[in-house]
């Protein structure tokens, strides 16, 4: 368990859905929060944070307003919207919240891959029109199954280590590629350097997309990437929606030259009503949803009391990243 630092502290949080404060009413002794759900109530409390916890509120600009501010938890993994160099020239601490819903992004994963594979979105669209399609009435290609399948998962962080566990549980291949040279985590799955990559996605039964938005993987998917997968391929994205060309996948499901794909986050987010991907019949789509638990507050806030007793302390942050 989190150790509890000062209760003279007052940890300040903006966020429109997960209640960081009543998960830290739990906890005994806990420090003071203050917690607002519109940027213009961000706006007026952030003069006198030194903790702030936020994610998709934040605008850099805000920095001008935050004289006070010694450390920002970031509520989700991502922290593309934070400028990093300011933070630095100001000596503000940025941490993620990496981990706190590994293992559920990595389940959506699984369940978006079993969906592909057993077209589990097809049988749906048949209970609603009460439509009986059983074995031997449908012409297209059979239904699949995973073992013995090859899986390319495209990230071997905390989610893309939980999800090469669960594939290998289920017989598949599994093959990771991550942008640093250091060796992957997981024994038994073979590592795809960067300059690999094409190559491997010629080899893939289906690619997973874990990684994080970088300037190496905005746009990774593209119409190279999708000309190098196998037709019967299917593409999964639970990482960031800018990894992937929408205009290329689009093209790639229209044209059937790849057999599928399943997204949970998009360039544009809500996903646009005029959006060519809704009408796509061979795409599995979810509302960035993958990370969503029950348990995600509590995972949360044992990161952030971890940082602010660190921060007292001197010690080492949690998910550090300035």
């Amino acid at each position: 368990m989190s150790q509890i630092p000062s209760p003279n502290q007052t940890i300040y949080v903006a966020h429109e859905y997960y209640n960081i404060h009543a998960e830290l009413e739990k906890r005994p002794g806990a420090p003071r929060c203050v917690q607002v759900q519109t940027f213009a109530q961000l706006e007026q409390i952030i003069p006198q944070a030194e903790v702030l916890v936020v994610s998709m509120l934040w605008r850099n600009a805000l920095l001008q307003q935050a004289p006070r501010l010694k450390l920002i938890q970031s509520i989700s993994s991502g922290v593309e919207q934070f400028d990093l160099t300011q933070l630095r020239t100001r000596g503000i601490h940025l941490c993620n919240a990496r981990g706190a819903n590994a293992a559920v992004v990595a389940e959506h994963a699984l369940a978006l891959l079993l969906s592909l594979s057993r077209r589990l979105y097809e049988a749906r669209d048949n209970q609603h029109r009460a439509h009986w399609s059983g074995t031997g009435m449908d012409a297209r290609p059979r239904l699949q199954e995973l073992t013995g399948k090859m899986v390319l998962i495209v990230g071997m962080g905390t989610i893309g280590n939980r999800l090469a566990q669960i594939c290998q549980a289920l017989g598949m291949r599994v093959c990771g590629m991550r942008h640093s040279p250091r060796p992957l985590d997981i024994p038994g799955v073979a590592q795809v350097r960067p300059d690999e990559l094409h190559a491997a996605i010629g080899q893939a039964d289906h690619i997973v997309l874990t990684c994080p938005l970088t300037p190496q993987t905005e746009g990774l998917m593209d119409q190279r990437a999708f000309a190098a997968m196998k037709p019967d391929a299917c593409l999964i994205n639970v990482a960031r929606g800018r990894v992937v060309d929408e205009t290329a996948l689009t093209a790639a499901l229209r044209t059937n030259a790849i057999a599928g794909a399943a997204l949970d986050t998009y360039a544009d987010e809500p996903l646009p009503p005029a959006s060519p991907l809704w009408q796509l019949p061979n795409l599995v789509m979810t509302s960035h949803v993958a990370g969503e638990t029950q348990f995600y507050e509590h995972n949360v806030v044992d990161i952030l009391l971890d940082n602010v007793r660190a921060l007292e302390t001197g010690g080492p942050l949690r998910n550090q990243i300035v």
